[in-house]
């Protein structure tokens, strides 16, 4: 008899949870969208430093002094940008995570402003890519220079045109609308005419930007995640192979915990959040893709070393695989939606996935409806709002947390 009285009780309180976590996700997303649309859609972005018109003819476009004038701008906890005559802009790879968000959006609600803000960030991207390659292409809007590249403003990268490619492939799933998956298919035109490989035995890893071999596995898997999704609609043999090397690559240098590296030369030997999710992602896209299951045991490793290292008991994500803080966004981001992405392969998945939505919003999110850049302790926050790393992803995120909620 007990038994028989607690399970309507139980099954009251798990809807009535459902229900408030619908409101307080879905009030998020409102108060988010509501202030990129007063932005225009423009913010600014972690590595936009030498863009400082101001200041940046200081660097006498030396190679320290520009990493220390993008490192100072992107480090320091207070904004700084207005005063170095930075501006708010539209990124690529930030539109191309505001298309994802909003389609979920227009799928969840049917309501036609999603679909049309959606269509409208996607020709926007179809306007914006890279001239000049053997296919549509996507890069940063500002200088960029790394420990060791310098990379001028508009060179395109795999990571900024896999993410992008997918949101068209989400375009043309959604709207049917045959130019979304030839834009696609450009990309991963690009990706195969343009890009470098460097052979390992039988797999080989994709190179970062054109022109140079730069071996880093998050971006060689989101290259082959673009090319096996877009199999899956074309059935394109040489996409599927090359795909299929690279994944291979990756998994070939999974460490023993179930770790990668962000790459394999000695000074890329560090293991954080949310590239290890984008090399996740890409294993799952690739085995629903094609149906070759070879790696999913490598996946599932990966998984549980991510999930456990990397997400804490209340919902907190940490940054690195050894140390908690930065808090930064884009780790809560990619967290709720790999979580969601992985909920048919984990059964705490979902929940896990709506505590680290709750902490976000609880700890990341400003009143007036965007997401802080970071936090380094529960007083010194830096309140930057970034569109491709924190406003964007947050709205993609979130809005696949409400899509899969209302389904389950």
């Amino acid at each position: 008899m007990a038994s028989t009285m607690a399970s309507p009780g139980r099954a009251r309180v798990i809807e009535s949870l459902d229900i408030a976590s619908r409101a307080k996700l879905f009030d998020s997303v409102q108060r988010l969208s509501g202030w990129l649309e007063r932005n225009d859609y423009r913010a600014y972005d972690t590595f936009d430093g030498l863009n400082a018109r101001f200041i940046r003819p200081l660097t006498f476009e030396q190679k320290f002094l520009r990493q220390v004038l993008q490192q100072g701008v992107r480090r320091f906890p207070i904004n700084l940008r207005p005063i170095l005559g930075i501006k708010k802009e539209r990124s690529s790879k930030g539109m191309g995570f505001l298309a994802r968000g909003f389609i979920r959006l227009h799928e969840l609600t049917g309501d036609e402003k999603w679909a049309v803000e959606a269509e409208s960030a996607l020709q926007w991207l179809m306007e914006h890519y890279a001239r000049g390659y053997s296919g549509a292409a996507w890069g940063n809007h500002f200088d960029y220079q790394s420990r060791s590249n310098y990379l001028p403003k508009g060179v395109p990268t795999i990571v900024w045109t896999s993410l992008i490619g997918h949101a068209f492939l989400d375009g043309f799933a959604h709207f049917q609308n045959e130019k979304y998956l030839e834009m696609a298919v450009s990309a991963c035109e690009h990706i195969i005419r343009d890009l470098e490989t460097f052979p390992d035995g039988e797999e080989l890893c994709i190179t970062y930007i054109p022109g140079k071999v730069e071996r880093v596995h998050n971006a060689s898997c989101l290259g082959a995640s673009l090319l096996a999704r877009t199999f899956s609609y074309t059935r394109n043999e040489t996409y599927r192979e090359l795909a299929r090397k690279a994944i291979g690559y990756t998994a070939k240098y999974q460490r023993p915990d179930g770790s990668w590296y962000y790459g394999e030369k000695e000074n890329l030997h560090w293991i954080d959040n949310f590239h290890t999710a984008y090399v996740l992602d890409s294993f799952k896209y690739y085995s629903e893709s094609t149906g070759d299951r070879q790696f999913d045991g490598t996946m599932m490793k990966g998984y549980q070393f991510w999930k456990r290292t990397f997400l804490l008991a209340d919902g907190m994500p940490r940054y690195y695989d050894r140390k908690t803080l930065p808090l930064d966004i884009q780790c809560s981001s990619q967290a709720i939606d790999t979580l969601v992405f992985f909920r048919d392969r984990d059964s705490d998945g979902f929940s896990t996935a709506l505590s680290v939505a709750n902490w976000t919003i609880d700890n990341m999110q400003d009143a007036s409806g965007y997401f802080y850049y970071r936090r380094y302790s529960s007083w010194l926050v830096n309140k930057t709002p970034t569109l491709h790393w924190g406003e964007a992803t947050m709205l993609c995120g979130l809005s696949g947390l409400l899509r899969a909620l209302e389904a389950a």
